[in-house]
């Protein structure tokens, strides 16, 4: 578990600085301007723009553990790759199918869910909802 905590670090702290530098100057003048403190805005303005893009990188950092656990059956851990290794170690095709299938059902589940909660959490703009353009 330690192992792929810290191995899913990296797509989240990118994510989350990425996030944060992407705000444009003037939003935090702005912020400043109405008389926010360094952790109002942080919470109130810096976080909530840059959820998506950290979201993003939580996202990515999910589904790349997903199948990294799957490969810690190599060194004896109950996972879902186990059939895997037991179909190669067996040269039974049809294990490593069922494994690889669990394995990947989850990661496009986990991603869809992660998907459903990006569109949630991500602002729509009206001209986008109506059709967009100008007359």
């Amino acid at each position: 578990m330690i192992a792929l905590v810290m191995y899913g670090v990296l797509p989240v702290a990118h994510g989350a600085m990425s996030g944060l530098s992407s705000i444009s100057p003037a939003i935090l003048e702005i912020a400043r301007g109405i008389g926010m403190n360094r952790w109002q805005i942080l919470y109130r303005v810096e976080l909530p723009l840059a959820a998506p893009v950290i979201l993003a990188g939580v996202r990515t950092s999910v589904v790349i553990n997903i199948g990294t656990a799957a490969i810690a059956s190599t060194v004896g851990a109950k996972t879902l790759g186990l059939p895997i290794i037991v179909g190669l170690s067996g040269f039974n095709t049809a294990y490593v199918i069922q494994g690889a299938l669990l394995v990947a059902l989850l990661a496009i589940v986990a991603d869809q869910l992660f998907d459903l909660l990006s569109q949630r959490w991500t602002p729509q703009s009206g001209s986008a909802l109506h059709g967009g353009g100008s007359a």
